[in-house]
């Protein structure tokens, strides 16, 4: 917060002694003659506004109003509220975006388990409400191929242009350059080729834990002592996790006189559980090809979800068993309340010195800055995703057991949050401006570092060297504690491009089925209403019962491009 102060009284000094104007260039006019509360009426204090302020003004935006005054735009986005995560930006941003374009701004929530249901209804039905709807990567799968939404490379590739009649892209834009997205996240943003979205939220799932206790020499005498090996950290394994949260579980290890939980997780069905599933089972499951080439896909390596030949459900194979098995352990480190919680729970508990570790998405990372939400700040501890010691070989149908030589899978979990425009829109232009605005670097940025956004990193300038440019000053002028900073971007980084091969996204009709089925039946599982291979088989056919309602041929075609598999 002290550094946030600094911010501000520089941010005030530069405006008293430099009128706006000098500065200003031209949507930057507009600003100037807007107070930082006019622009940001739902910031918590004039910190927030001021630092939003400062890089609305470092957007350059263009002004457009002679191109859409009077216009109405309507956004749909899932349901978290004016300062909700992905929901909030739309509204914190909007008075900026009505001034610059003199348009309006309409806001649909819709409960993120509907998002998809009400916007698929919404085109069938040729109603076409929503200009610019805001997606997990996913939705590609259905809205690419029934044509619902137009490529947006149309407005920086001149190429792409050519073939796109829905404008004649004269009107300037926004600037913000899809080359510094992170690869990995930057093709969950295209299609065949393709880009569909405009960058927003960048989603992967990484491991974190208290630095604080994990490298205390007295806990780590004690671990010895009391297990006869060195403590395994850092942790590279999930198995080094699962030693770890045994041990400090049901101990008081912070000193508030309570016993304290190992691990913190979110198990309740319709809590975005099944995420850290996959995130989980990646390394028991799938194995790198050989060769020079790790990440090919062939018909046994780099394959989770089905078979690239016949569509079989793979969900039950004993790779996914024993993940599901040894998620079980895990979560019996830590609190009987987790199969009741959903996301924020979880991440809350870890927040409030709870829990030892945790593994998530990067908002984990910002929100422990937050004093509202995090006593943790300075004490975070940030890596990759673990890899695995034990894991399935579909090529040789036998279960690998190698703790020298761990299977590491990477991972883009989550939806990585983004717009995307409407085939239908009666004002395309004006959608793309609100898209491009929220991925200038400046406005982008600042949401990452504000954890109420759920705005997570996802470009090169978001993360340190070797990944990316950013540097640990720009966090800390941010407000972080650089540590904090240094420990949770460099494991996002890490995450993004360390591993050797990445497990494949889904993006097939009914994969939001796919995903509710394996919610509920994971819960079951984890509630002890089922074991674990009855709760995969039983996922497994209700899957292949979807396959069979799209026609198994189609989702064939279409599973085959998404993964990359060729048959060769």
């Amino acid at each position: 917060m002290m550094k946030r102060l600094i911010l501000l009284c520089a941010v005030a000094a530069l405006l008293a002694v430099a009128p706006l104007s000098v500065v200003a260039q031209d949507g930057n006019d507009i600003f100037a003659n807007m107070t930082p509360e006019e622009l940001f009426p739902g910031a918590v204090n004039e910190v927030e506004a001021e630092t939003a302020y400062q890089a609305l003004l470092d957007a350059n935006l263009p002004d457009v109003r002679e191109f859409f005054e009077g216009q109405t735009l309507t956004v749909a986005v899932q349901q978290a509220g004016v300062r909700g995560g992905i929901s909030g930006p739309y509204y914190y941003w909007r008075p900026a975006f009505e001034a610059i374009t003199g348009a309006t701004l309409e806001i649909v929530e819709i409960p993120s388990s509907d998002l998809f249901s009400t916007t698929a209804t919404d085109f069938l039905t040729g109603l076409n409400t929503y200009d610019v709807i805001n997606v997990g990567a996913w939705y590609y799968g259905d809205y690419i191929p029934n044509g619902w939404i137009v490529p947006t490379d149309c407005y920086w590739d001149d190429a792409a242009a050519e073939g796109c009649d829905y404008s004649d892209f004269s009107i300037p834009m926004p600037a913000w350059d899809p080359a510094d997205v992170a690869a990995p996240l930057a093709a969950l943003h295209q299609w065949e080729g393709r880009w569909y979205g405009v960058l927003n939220d960048g989603d992967a799932q990484m491991l974190y834990f208290r630095r604080d206790i994990l490298e205390d020499p007295e806990w780590q005498a004690t671990y010895e002592a009391e297990t006869g090996e060195p403590m395994p950290y850092p942790m590279e394994t999930w198995q080094d996790l699962l030693d770890i949260t045994t041990f400090f579980n049901d101990r008081d290890w912070n000193g508030d006189g309570d016993e304290d939980d190992g691990i913190s997780l979110h198990l309740a069905a319709g809590g975005q559980g099944m995420f850290h599933f996959m995130s989980l089972s990646a390394p028991f499951t799938i194995t790198p090809a050989d060769g020079d080439a790790p990440p090919a896909v062939s018909t046994t390596d780099n394959i989770y979800w089905f078979d690239p030949d016949t569509m079989e459900p793979l969900i039950n194979s004993p790779g996914h068993v024993q993940a599901l098995e040894f998620l079980q352990a895990l979560a019996a480190t830590g609190s009987e309340a987790q199969f009741g919680w959903e996301l924020a729970e979880a991440w809350d508990n870890f927040l409030n010195d709870n829990a030892v570790a945790t593994f998530s998405w990067g908002d984990v990372i910002s929100l422990s800055q937050d004093p509202s939400r995090s006593v943790i700040t300075g004490n975070l501890g940030g890596a990759r995703i673990p890899c695995s010691s034990v894991w399935y070989d579909r090529a040789t149908d036998s279960v690998i057991e190698d703790a020298e030589n761990p299977n590491c899978v990477g991972n883009t979990t989550g939806g990585s949050w983004h717009p995307v425009l409407s085939a239908f829109s009666d004002t395309p232009d004006l959608g793309y401006y609100l898209m491009a605005m929220h991925a200038v670097p400046s406005i982008n940025f600042w949401n990452v570092t504000y954890g109420w956004t759920g705005v997570d990193p996802s470009s090169l300038s978001h993360l340190f060297p070797p990944r990316g440019t950013a540097t640990i000053e720009d966090y800390a002028d941010a407000g972080f504690d650089a540590s904090d900073a240094e420990q949770g971007i460099t494991g996002y980084g890490e995450n993004l491009f360390s591993h050797p091969i990445y497990q494949t996204y889904l993006r097939i009709p009914g994969t939001i089925e796919f995903w509710d089925i394996l919610d509920v039946r994971l819960n079951q599982v984890m509630t002890n209403q089922a074991t674990a291979q009855e709760g995969l088989d039983l996922i497994a056919e209700e899957w292949a019962a979807i396959n069979e309602d799209f026609g198994v041929d189609a989702q064939l075609e279409l599973y085959q491009a998404a993964i990359g598999y060729t048959g060769e």
